[in-house]
């Protein structure tokens, strides 16, 4: 497990420097009903079984992204966050997006097979602000019960970019099974200062 995540943080220091704005991605569009959409986003029948299979099938987790139009939290995800390269680079290695609308009215169904609308499911799974990120493990596949009985880690709002690169690999590395978020942050920070990187940890 040590050397893995060796490996991972080697490919992943370049997560706590700040990127410049010319090596920016482009910002992302709006779509029709306000919410900002990125071109990596899994486009599905918003059947999840199918999306968390589909994932798995990948060697990939799901991450389901809860957001809302008119968002201040989820416009500084998308124009900070998910600008920059190194950031979306093993966000989409690493896992499968299913972005979801609080406010929608599209018809979701869960992977109990109880099909609602977006704002019903969110409700049911408890989210009540944005954004909001639900970790399912590609293991999950095939299980019983609703989604939320499989998240593996949930991203309650906004996390600035170390922290939020935290998350990822602390999901992506299988971390979460026996680690502890807090302490993870502290021991990446440390680790990327000891080899000369800054963090940016506020």
């Amino acid at each position: 497990m040590f050397s893995r995540l060796m490996l991972s943080c080697l490919a992943f220091l370049t997560f706590a420097m700040p990127a410049s704005a010319e090596d920016l991605l482009p910002e992302a569009q709006l779509s029709d009903s306000g919410l900002h959409i990125q071109p990596w986003f899994h486009e599905g029948f918003l059947e999840l079984a199918d999306d968390l299979q589909e994932a798995q099938d990948q060697g990939k987790d799901l991450l389901i992204l809860i957001e809302q139009p008119g968002c201040p939290y989820c416009r500084e995800l998308h124009k900070v966050n998910l600008r920059r390269p190194d950031t979306v680079a093993y966000l989409t290695e690493k896992f499968l997006v299913v972005q979801l609308d609080m406010r929608g009215s599209r018809e979701v169904t869960d992977l109990d097979g109880t099909a609602m609308e977006e704002r019903d499911l969110v409700r049911k799974w408890g989210v009540n602000f944005t954004p909001t990120a639900l970790f399912v493990p590609k293991e999950a596949a095939g299980e019983d019960g609703p989604l939320r009985d499989h998240v593996a880690m949930t991203m309650p709002g906004y996390f600035k970019p170390f922290h939020f690169d935290t998350m990822l690999e602390f999901v992506a590395e299988d971390v979460y099974v026996d680690g502890d978020f807090q302490r993870y942050i502290d021991e990446r920070a440390d680790r990327l200062r000891a080899e000369g990187k800054d963090v940016d940890v506020w």
